[in-house]
């Protein structure tokens, strides 16, 4: 293993026995979970956000370390953003993940991220290194449909 490998590998086991955020708001704005079916893991998203910033945000969640250091390591990015630079961050971390030819750069809010682009190498697990992301999103379309239409009861995200 290279010492970057094992520099990466440090950083998402750090992550998965340390979670960051994890816990419930009780006064939560939008509450979202997340399930991956086919391997089992399972989140609950919560975002509380006011003048469309994320004022805080919690994660508690169960599965492979993957997905649960990629959640722990997404919440100490989005915390205090705009709702427009979460959904950019997601972006670009959906096209980190996907991108099978080359490795793409972060920006410096998001470099301890880089410590994912290994599960590449494991296209099975790219959807564990998602959910929390693909949970966010949702989070965020919900907080804009409530913002509109008013409150919507949880919802759950399904990846395949």
């Amino acid at each position: 293993m290279s010492l970057l490998d094992e520099l990466y590998r440090e950083t998402i086991l750090d992550h998965y026995h340390n979670p960051r955020n994890q816990g419930v708001i009780d006064s939560a704005t939008v509450e979202v979970e997340g399930v991956n079916p086919l391997c089992g893991d399972e989140l609950t998203l919560y975002l509380d956000v006011n003048d469309n910033t994320i004022r805080d945000i919690k994660i508690k969640s169960r599965g492979c370390s993957i997905n649960m250091a990629s959640g722990s390591m997404m919440t100490e990015v989005m915390h205090g953003h705009p709702l427009e630079q979460a959904e950019e961050f997601v972006k670009v971390f959906k096209d980190m993940m996907l991108n099978k030819d080359e490795t793409i750069a972060l920006p410096e809010d998001m470099e301890d991220l880089e410590a994912l682009q290994g599960v590449k190498k494991y296209p099975v697990r790219i959807k564990c290194a998602l959910l929390p992301w693909n949970t966010l999103l949702e989070a965020i379309e919900t907080t804009r449909q409530e913002a509109a239409d008013g409150p919507i009861k949880g919802k759950t995200v399904t990846t395949e």
